[in-house]
């Protein structure tokens, strides 16, 4: 073979080398693009970590939310230093880490830029089933918080008229992030009076305990996880909850209210519904207007509820509904979310969502989309 010939090998074989290479990285970055493109389906998960700034859905509005950010962090381990710390308001960023059982629900009141956040397997727990005893934090006033890798753990469902686990009350801008919410007495989590941009993401919702019959509400089996609004006369509430739910799970023991929704604009995408015990999923109340977007229902009943004097549910074509009974469809034609998120096809829901729900992280890591 000549020297001509062989260079002429070696040329045409570099060439072909650098065309495949150059090829792989067109490929991988279009795939990168896609994967951060917004509104558009994707087969694998695509959450990210660490990076706190891309907060998904409505909290992502209205100026954002950052919580504490980088302040510097108090750590707590029991129930005083908690109380301590939520009320203090110099106090930005608080480090949960271990089990705190609290002995009074604690009132987190009129703050501004705050994060509390747990470590690994940090739990805070309420093992009171009575009226007024019962609950675990109350949000009220607060704006700009953010609440991750929390499992709230309440006694279990007794109908008492008593408190959930946590609630939500004229709060704006709050991102609750990789929790679990598991038994609690009247709820698990809910939303009322005015919330407004608010996120729910990678958060699961459970009951493992047996619900206690017999409570003065009425109620023998008050498995109902998330309220939003509290009745259909609380029409102040009329252009608030706007709120996302997004990779939530609601998992095994919730009965109802997955959630049921008043007034708000309540956008729920990417979620699993899995509950064989349910009686309805996704409750459309007084003046509800929600977007129900490639969610996946598996062995429930009634997925979707349409309820008196609902203004819209849009179900999208890419929801999955797998050995479910009752109604799946929608009912006029929903709002459209101002925001761009991420959104996993039907396909990837259950494998990603049951892997990542709940408090999975290792601390104060940031989930985005």
């Amino acid at each position: 073979m000549t020297f001509k010939t062989k260079f002429t090998i070696t040329l045409f074989a570099f060439v072909l080398a650098f065309s495949s290479c150059n090829t792989e990285d067109v490929a991988e970055q279009n795939a990168d693009e896609a994967a951060l493109s917004t509104n558009k389906e994707v087969n694998a998960s695509t959450s990210k970590v660490g990076v706190c700034s891309e907060v998904p859905g409505w909290a992502s509005q209205n100026g954002g939310t950052t919580g504490g950010g980088t302040s510097a962090e108090t750590a707590v381990t029991t129930y005083a230093q908690l109380k301590s710390a939520i009320e203090n308001t110099a106090v930005k960023v608080i480090k949960v880490s271990g089990t705190i059982t609290v002995s009074a629900r604690i009132s987190f009141q009129n703050q501004t830029g705050k994060t509390i956040y747990g470590t690994s397997g940090a739990r805070i727990v309420s093992t009171n089933q009575t009226k007024d005893g019962s609950g675990i934090i109350y949000f009220k006033g607060c704006k700009n918080i953010i609440i991750r890798n929390l499992i709230f753990e309440g006694p279990g469902a007794y109908d008492t008229d008593g408190w959930d686990n946590a609630t939500l009350d004229n709060c704006q801008n709050v991102w609750v992030d990789h929790c679990e919410f598991r038994d609690g007495v009247d709820g698990n989590f809910d939303i009322k009076n005015k919330s407004d941009f608010i996120t729910v993401s990678y958060t699961k919702f459970t009951y493992l305990k047996a619900p206690k019959a017999g409570g003065s509400g009425g109620s023998d089996d008050h498995r109902y996880s998330n309220l939003i609004g509290s009745s259909d006369s609380a029409t102040a509430d009329r252009g608030t909850f706007r709120i996302t739910f997004a990779r939530c799970w609601w998992a095994s023991g919730c009965k109802e209210r997955m959630p049921r929704v008043r007034f708000g604009k309540v956008h729920i995408i990417n979620s699993y519904f899995n509950s064989s015990v349910s009686n309805k999923c996704i409750a459309a109340g007084f003046e509800a207007n929600i977007k129900v977007e490639n969610n996946v229902f598996e062995n429930v009943k009634t997925p979707i509820e349409l309820m008196t004097g609902l203004t819209a549910v849009t179900v999208t074509s890419g929801n999955v509904f797998t050995n479910t009974s009752g109604n799946k469809a929608g009912k006029n034609t929903a709002f459209t979310p101002p925001y761009s998120i991420v959104t996993l096809a039907a396909s990837a829901v259950k494998s990603d969502v049951s892997a990542g729900a709940g408090a999975t992280f290792s601390g104060n890591t940031c989930g985005s989309f």
